[in-house]
């Protein structure tokens, strides 16, 4: 027995009949006559008289009649605020530097214009830091540029992303055509801190290639690398996305090597056993349609 069989009792009650409940509820009369039977059979009862071609409820009729309004209006005010209180959620965001800087406020307000009961709430960290809250709890998800080391992640991939060798305009790079991964590795370097994802991917190949790094200068802030590299501090290695706006206006310039390739997918990563909600799976659809 389930909400169905008392559903459709209440309905033949107030049509008066089975035929009326079936043409109510959009369905043959043998199936409400089968239902009333399942329900008659179940409390081993007998729900209606059939008189002169009319449907009398019996006394125990009357009496499951009297729960059965209360408990159908019951789920049915249940299942409304349910709902509602999912279309009034919030939504916790992990994001990496690279993600959150350049394109999570574009996915939040496209989010929002679609759904504006729902609340989102995010991190700005780098991948290490994401990933483990993740794997906490703390987050519903991560949007994440690095590689992911546990087991009870799962990544789904929804961008490609490109890693750039960038240096000002008073560098001696400024003006050769490619450098060499060796002139690279003897370079000033300006770099994220560990646990980034944009240094993990950049350290992995130079290490693929057997060079050490010359790192100068180490800082978990893309905007303050920018910065380091315009005023001639050192060199970096960062996302194209993240640095389009001065690579245009001649603030950066893009150094070129033939010998390395740095691309990448940035990944939606969450918990093996995670429930993904209604509004979790539209903000996810958002990452996958083209931004």
């Amino acid at each position: 027995m389930n909400i169905r069989h008392l559903r459709l009792f209440v309905t033949v009650v107030d049509a008066g009949s089975m035929t009326g409940a079936a043409k109510k509820l959009f369905i043959t009369q043998p199936s409400v006559s089968q239902t009333i039977r399942e329900l008659e059979s179940y409390y081993d009862v007998k729900l209606f008289e059939r008189l002169s071609k009319k449907l009398y409820l019996t006394r125990e009729g009357e009496e499951l009649l009297s729960y059965a309004r209360h408990i159908v209006a019951s789920f049915d005010k249940m299942e409304q605020k349910m709902r509602q209180a999912v279309k009034n959620s919030t939504i916790k965001i992990g994001a990496s530097i690279t993600v959150g800087t350049c394109i999570l406020s574009q996915l939040t307000t496209q989010f929002i214009d679609s759904n504006p009961g729902i609340k989102i709430e995010s991190v700005v960290d780098n991948t290490t830091i994401v990933e483990d809250m993740v794997l906490k709890s703390k987050l519903d998800f991560g949007l994440v540029e690095g590689p992911i080391h546990s087991p009870d992640i799962v990544c789904k991939p929804f961008m490609d992303d490109e890693l750039i060798i960038i240096c000002g305009n008073e560098h001696p790079f400024n003006g050769k055509e490619y450098i060499t991964s060796e002139e690279l590795s003897r370079a000033n370097l300006i770099l994220r801190e560990n646990g980034s994802g944009t240094r993990e991917l950049f350290e992995n190949t130079m290490n693929s290639k057997g060079h050490s790094l010359n790192i100068k200068w180490v800082c978990n802030n893309s905007e303050a690398i920018k910065n380091a590299v315009i005023s001639n501090l050192g060199i970096s290695v960062i996302s194209r996305m993240a640095v389009k706006q001065e690579l245009e206006n001649g603030k950066l310039i893009h150094v070129k090597s033939k010998q390395l390739e740095l691309k990448r997918k940035f990944n939606i990563i969450y918990h093996k056993n995670k429930y993904i909600s209604k509004p979790i799976k539209d903000f996810w659809n958002l990452c996958f349609s083209d931004i």
